[in-house]
């Protein structure tokens, strides 16, 4: 009785796809714009401290590329401790600390400084919003989740499209510290998106944890036999510690083949993610492009961004290919256009490269996460999203950084596009890697079910024969 208690956790009796659900979009929609898209704002903010501090565009991007880190490495703790505490008091209390963290990196005296505060402090806040808000997303939604997912993420661009100018606007009338000044303030919203989500209960019998437990197991040792296998399911009923971990931490995904490959798509996904939006303002100054014009060219990506998370998350509701093969194609169209990228010199050629990028990328990012769904299902989607995190953060962590080095050795700030595609176009063999799988899974279902139909058959005759006999 005891262990059953303890083993209950808050997920969906099922999903709703609708009603509250919205409000949880709209929570989620916020959360995506005030972490991401703050992040892709950055550039902006990137040119003047790193011209006010004289320093290189390795060492400022790293900046960006611990935040960015921050959020992937915490990640399965705020997976962990929405599981223990509920969503709501974790996603606030990441607000608050985003806050705190943006703040204090106003009144930073040197690079270390905005490297703890707004690199550590603000990640790791973004890191307890980001996950639960995303995970309970997806208890709300199954069939529309796409939609649902698409629509979510799209406020990564609109507070993309609104907060370059604006950030812009506040440091020419504030400098760059008045600028992190008012959005440490303006962060604090992420509490209200965490007030926003109310919480839905089913209980989860022990059973179903010891399961996962027993997978791992299975899947180390295959060729156990029946009896021992009996013997250890009876040992992992007398052992609540075990059960307890699984439920806020399901590690048996580390034996999913599958997820880890799919994983590996995200590193590399994540090298190349980010470096674009940091780099396009500072590469559009360095053509001799006039400062807001340059800031308009985050608007422009972000507007068909939008358009094509809209769009794409629209497509791929309704089921015409499979989501994982509108992922590969929008993976490597998105590494084709950055790798033309540096082609681009004036405004308008820069408008256009933005354009495509914008859109491409809206389509990657509007169906990742729900490919991730359809990989380990969404009763794990939790944990899995936590270890995805987890395993992406170092693509999170070297992206920048890397593209800061070609950009120092060469230069020119369009290698870092260059760097970024070549990620993207290898990150897409390992979806192609998954989609295999995926055929030869389906495969060896359809062989298992032949083999259970024809045992149960066998066995229906046997006791057929008995009883006559």
């Amino acid at each position: 009785m005891e262990l059953q208690r303890k083993s209950r956790t808050v997920q969906p009796a099922g999903p709703l796809d609708g009603g509250y659900g919205w409000f949880i979009v709209l929570s989620t929609f916020l959360v995506f714009g005030l972490t991401f898209g703050v992040i892709k704002s950055f550039g902006v903010l990137f040119v003047e401290i790193q011209h006010y501090f004289a320093t290189t565009a390795t060492a400022s991007s790293w900046i960006t590329s611990i935040s960015v880190a921050t959020v992937h490495f915490g990640a399965p703790v705020g997976s962990a401790l929405s599981a223990y505490f509920g969503h709501r008091p974790v996603v606030m209390a990441g607000g608050l600390l985003s806050s705190i963290g943006m703040v204090a990196g106003s009144y930073a005296q040197d690079l270390l400084q905005l490297y703890i505060t707004v690199g550590f402090l603000t990640g790791f806040g973004y890191a307890l919003t980001w996950t639960p808000t995303v995970t309970m997303l997806g208890w709300y939604f199954e069939k529309r989740r796409p939609v649902a997912n698409a629509l979510a993420s799209t406020g990564e661009c609109i507070l993309t499209f609104i907060l370059t100018p604006s950030f812009q606007f506040m440091v020419d009338q504030y400098s760059w510290r008045g600028a992190m000044l008012i959005l440490g303030a303006l962060q604090l919203n992420l509490c209200l998106c965490g007030a926003l989500l109310r919480p839905l209960n089913r209980h989860v019998p022990a059973k179903e944890l010891e399961e996962k437990e027993h997978e791992l197991e299975m899947l180390s040792q295959p060729h156990i036999d029946s009896r021992s296998s009996n013997n250890q399911s009876d040992s992992k009923k007398s052992d609540p510690l075990k059960v307890k971990i699984i439920r806020y931490v399901d590690y048996t995904l580390i034996a999913n083949a599958r997820f880890m490959v799919y994983s590996m798509f995200g590193v590399f996904a994540a090298l190349g993610f980010f470096a674009p939006s940091l780099f396009l303002v500072p590469y559009a100054r360095s053509q001799g492009v006039e400062e807001y014009q340059a800031a308009a060219l985050m608007s422009i990506s972000a507007v068909l961004d939008l358009l094509g998370r809209m769009f794409f998350g629209w497509v791929a509701n309704l089921r015409l290919v499979k989501t994982v093969h509108q992922l590969i194609v929008t993976v490597i169209l998105l590494g084709i256009v950055l790798l033309l990228g540096p082609l681009a010199t004036t405004f308008t050629q820069l408008a256009l490269f933005s354009a495509g990028y914008g859109l491409v990328f809206g389509a990657t990012v509007a169906i990742h996460i729900t490919v991730l769904a359809e990989v380990v299902g969404v009763e794990r989607l939790g944990s899995a999203l936590g270890f995805f995190m987890l395993i992406r953060s170092s693509g999170g962590l070297l992206g920048p950084p890397l593209a800061g080095i070609f950009i120092d050795k060469m230069s020119d700030y369009g290698t870092g596009f260059l760097m970024a595609g070549v990620a993207l176009l290898v990150s897409a063999l390992f979806l192609l890697v998954l989609q295999q799988m995926n055929k030869k899974g389906t495969g060896k279902g359809k062989d298992v079910n032949l083999e259970n139909g024809k045992g149960h058959e066998d066995l229906k005759h046997r006791n057929f024969n008995f009883r006559k006999s």
